[in-house]
């Protein structure tokens, strides 16, 4: 059983066009169950955020979905939840998610996937927060991302130090593993400015 209690997974409202991304959502799902960790997402039905919460679902696990309003009025919202917390705003909706998580992990998936990763590592950055980032590289998906910051501290417009801010995992089997070993931050500051 590890530590943390609860982690926060950003993905894609799309499967993208490679089933292996699906596949890996599912094989999240089902570890973040089978190790009583309550999952925290985006609260969609669709997509790789559907798939991931469907799986810890089925087995057995806890899963919060936080959901602007408006998005919820779209009926993608997942009725199938532990719990459904719809918010007022996009912001709102992440902040709510950064409260409820020990952690976060940065998933396969489009341009919301990108804002909230690189809002929780601007938000690490600033030292409003300690808790572990972990970006899962399914395949090589995460390489773009990675690249981009990498360029950014290259160019000094990022800190050198920028790459401590989060670590890159292979896959999910490995990625499991680590949470396993993951410890929730301590120690946090200025987080009632978020």
């Amino acid at each position: 059983m590890t530590a943390l209690r609860s982690v926060a997974v950003f993905c894609g409202s799309r499967n993208g066009h490679a089933p292996k991304y699906r596949e890996a959502a599912l094989e999240l799902g089902a570890g973040l169950a089978r190790a009583g960790i309550r999952l925290v997402f985006g609260g969609g039905r669709v997509g790789l955020m559907g798939a991931v919460a469907d799986a810890t679902l089925a087995g057995g696990g806890q899963v919060i979905g936080v959901i602007p309003e408006f998005l919820e009025q779209w009926e993608v919202a997942h009725a199938g939840v532990t719990e459904l917390i719809v918010t007022d705003s996009m912001h709102t909706r992440k902040t709510r998610m950064f409260e409820l998580s020990d952690a976060f992990i940065s998933f396969a998936g489009g341009l919301g996937t990108f804002d909230e990763t690189f809002e929780i590592l601007t938000w690490r950055q600033l030292r409003l927060h300690k808790k572990p980032v972990l970006i899962c590289d399914i395949g090589g998906s995460a390489a773009p991302l990675v690249n981009l910051i990498d360029s950014a501290v290259a160019e000094g417009f990022a800190p050198a130090d920028a790459r401590e801010f989060f670590e890159v995992i292979e896959g999910v089997p490995a990625l499991l593993g680590r949470l396993a070993r993951l410890e929730p931050a301590t120690a946090t500051t200025g987080t009632e400015r978020l």
